[in-house]
């Protein structure tokens, strides 16, 4: 039997599974056989199609009341959601936090629950300048070592008040991090050598049920697959209506060819598709992109639906991806996810925006009714 002392106090070794670089497919093009071998895979697979995000619950951009929080999370429940995405990072332990309130009365069987490690946290008087709007009082260091790992979860299981997370996901390990920058490879060979093999190693202990990274690019995932044996990775920003054609060309087959799913973090582009004039985590907006969004709400509306609707559709569409994961401030806004998720978009809609040249040709489609 696990039990928190040898959770805290397991040997902390393993190897680091290597494996040769897969030969990645011009283009990502689904066959039936394809999508009926990655159903059929043997890593862990979300039982799950959509979730809830955390980011906004820990007052990403701006504050976010105890209240609405708690809300959203009530709403997402009332219209069926069951998987729940969280991190340490997300207003310095404040979505974990809120998170574990609303969790912990429901039962432990019934819902999927995924967080971050990467950084640890310690309190101060003077939290570091982020996203977080009112952030807890703590500070961040980074820790992709093996103690490090153990340590993040077990502080995580804490901040949440349950006993058990089903996924990990290792953190910003990635060159858009504005802590590492072009150091994010040093951190990863610590990651190679240290969180990668000990998140192997409580997944065969029994403790996780899968593990990835959580990341904004792409070249972090495709070297993890290269040097390690992850189950499922978190890719955020980097499959949407309005940038997808890296990752078909490149992700999709390479995780494919490893048997590994993915969740898509941000498919709305942290709420530039749902008509927030912002455009994912930076805030930059690239040229044409709001024209581009316009001509794109024309053609839902004349189909007689709506961008929100389409932009999760589209990113939950392809066999590789098992869940996304948009986030939500409010209860309207959990409520307008999920009941998109329900609804049912016409075929011609995705014939019209690959036609104008608004989504690629390779890109797989929702089945119509």
């Amino acid at each position: 039997m696990i039990t928190r002392r040898n959770f805290l106090t397991s040997t902390l070794k393993g190897a680091v599974l290597s494996s040769t670089v897969p030969v990645l497919a011009p283009l990502w093009t689904e066959t039936p056989d394809m999508m009926k071998e990655i159903q059929n895979k043997k890593h862990y697979r979300l039982p799950y199609h959509s979730g809830l995000g955390g980011v906004a619950i820990g007052n990403g951009f701006k504050p976010t009341s105890d209240e609405d929080a708690h809300e959203a999370l009530e709403a997402a429940w009332a219209e069926g959601v069951r998987y729940f995405d969280t991190s340490p990072w997300y207003g310095l332990g404040l979505s974990e936090r809120r998170f574990g309130h609303f969790l912990k009365n429901q039962k432990r069987e019934d819902y999927i629950l995924s967080t971050k490690v990467g950084r640890l946290l310690k309190a101060t008087s003077k939290p570091p300048k982020a996203l977080w709007q009112n952030p807890s009082p703590f500070q961040h260091e980074y820790d992709y070592t093996a103690a490090g790992v153990r340590r993040s979860v077990e502080d995580s299981l804490q901040r949440l008040g349950v006993n058990s997370i089903d996924m990990v996901f290792i953190h910003d390990l990635s060159p858009d991090n504005g802590d590492l920058k072009e150091r994010w490879t040093e951190q990863f060979e610590i990651a190679v050598k240290g969180a990668m093999p000990e998140l192997t190693k409580m997944r065969e202990e029994g403790i996780i049920k899968g593990w990835g990274l959580g990341v904004n690019t792409l070249e972090p995932i495709l070297k993890s697959l290269e040097v390690a044996d992850p189950d499922i990775f978190l890719s955020a920003t980097q499959y949407s209506l309005m940038d997808h054609q890296d990752a078909l060309d490149r992700l999709f087959p390479a995780c494919a060819k490893k048997d590994v799913s993915l969740v898509i973090g941000a498919p709305l582009n942290a709420g530039f598709l749902a008509g927030v004039d912002r455009y994912n985590y930076s805030g930059k907006m690239p040229e044409g992109y709001k024209e581009k969004r316009d001509k794109m709400r024309t053609i839902a509306q004349n189909h007689g639906t709506d961008l929100r609707t389409l932009a999760l559709h589209f990113s939950a569409a392809p066999s590789v991806v098992a869940a996304i994961i948009p986030g939500a401030r409010t209860a309207q806004q959990a409520s307008e996810n999920a009941i998109s998720m329900k609804a049912k978009v016409p075929a011609e809609v995705w014939k019209e925006l690959k036609a104008e040249k608004l989504i690629s040709e390779q890109a797989p489609t929702p089945k119509s009714a």
